[in-house]
Formats: structure tokens, sequence, C-alpha cells
């Protein structure tokens, strides 16, 4: 069954011409033109990338700190303990606990968007690898969410540090930014974690890496770049 379009977002997406490959700059600029809801839309990139995650040494995943932020206010559970709970909570940790934490998702609590966790508490995280995990939750320290520094992993995370991995279809889906970001910061936070894209392509990845490259905003259409110029600009 083919998805309903309203007038508004057709009248949209005439703005983006259909088959153009933009660059960089005349992708950031069109797409905050596209907006059609009431509330300020994310910016959001969507890569398909040469690589098969079903090898492990393709399994694209890591972190990036956007130069200016999500423009989202994360919210941060530590998953933690001792004097470390105080610690993650002054560095900005919406909750930071143990068992009492483990036990409310399992009974089906998700009201955080971020679980950062210290190394000793992952046996105990073990348990709920199957919760958390299908909803790309689980810590893992190629992400930054495993780390015994948790009050420095909080502080970068509420600061705009950005997680991202591969999915099995070879695709990354990042924001970069909401659509009342000027310009210039739309561009760096995209240069910014492009550069960390392309500076983890493995080795045993062939051909063309960066297949497919497309910014949109939350309610909006897809503006495909040009992957090859984007390459050259990262």
């Amino acid at each position: 069954m083919a998805l309903k379009r309203g007038k508004k977002y057709l009248e949209i997406a005439k703005l983006v011409e259909n088959g153009k490959l933009y660059d960089v700059k005349e992708a950031l600029e069109l797409v905050k033109k596209t907006r059609t809801a009431k509330f300020t839309e994310t910016v959001e990139v969507a890569l398909r990338l040469g690589v098969d995650p079903r090898h492990a040494d393709q399994q694209i995943r890591g972190t990036v700190v956007l130069p200016n932020g999500t423009g989202k206010t994360v919210k941060v559970l530590a998953i933690t303990s001792g004097a470390n709970v105080e610690k993650a909570l002054e560095a900005g940790a919406d909750y930071a606990g143990a068992e009492e934490y483990i036990e409310k998702i399992q009974q089906g609590w998700f009201d955080f968007d971020l679980v950062i966790a210290t190394p000793d508490m992952m046996p105990k995280l073990g348990r709920l690898g199957r919760i958390l995990g299908t909803k790309g939750l689980m810590p893992n320290p190629k992400s930054g969410t495993v780390t015994p520094d948790i009050a420095g992993a909080v502080s970068e995370f509420k600061k705009g540090k950005l997680a991202f991995r591969v999915d099995k279809l070879g695709s990354i889906h990042v924001p970069i930014g909401k659509a009342d970001f000027s310009d210039e910061a739309l561009a760096e936070n995209f240069t910014a974690f492009l550069n960390e894209i392309i500076r983890l392509k493995p080795a045993s990845s062939k051909g063309q890496y960066l297949r497919t490259v497309a910014v949109s905003l939350t309610m909006g259409p897809g503006i495909k770049m040009d992957p090859v110029l984007v390459a050259k600009n990262a």
C-alpha cells in the first residue's frame, strides 16, 4: 500500500530535483527549506556503505563529538555503583545506579536515550542483552559507553557526542543538528561525522565505500548528495 503524503509535503518535495546528486553545501542549504512541521525538526543523515556487516571487521561503529551538538537533550542512564553514582549525576546523568535500574528495565522501563556503564557492571547488564540489544542501547566499549571514566563519558554525550553503528543492510542513520541551526553549524557537524566514517573504512572493504549519502528533516523528503564529492570534501 502506497504511503499517502499531504499537500504540504508534496509541495515541498518539488524543491528537490528528481535524480540530482547535490553537493554538501547545496544539500544542507536546501534541507532547511523543506520544513513542514510545527516543531523544530531534526536534520538527519543516512548513509549506505560498501561493507558487509556479517564480517566482524566490517561492522562499522564508533563515536564522534559534533562541534555544535545535536540540538537534542539526551537522557542518560549511568549503570554504576559506589562513588561513581554521585560522579555520574554531577556530570549530568539523568539517572544513575545499578540493580534498581536493571530491574526497572526488565519490567519495561525505557525513559532514557543512552546507557553508559562502568566495566564492573557489564556482567550484571548481561541479562539485559536481548532487551537493550534489540533497541541498540546495549553499552559497548567501541561506542564509548563502557568506560571506567563514567563522569567524563556522561559529560561528553550530554554535550553532543554521537554514537553510531552500521545496521545489517550496511546503512547508518544519525542526527546532525536541528532545522534552526546555521548553515555553518550543520556543515561543521556533517564534516566531523563524515571524517570519522571515512577514518573507520575497513581495509577489507572493496569498491566504492560511500555508496549513497542523503540528508533530510524528520518529516521531509530525502536530498541525495554526490558520494564522490562528499568523500573528496570530507
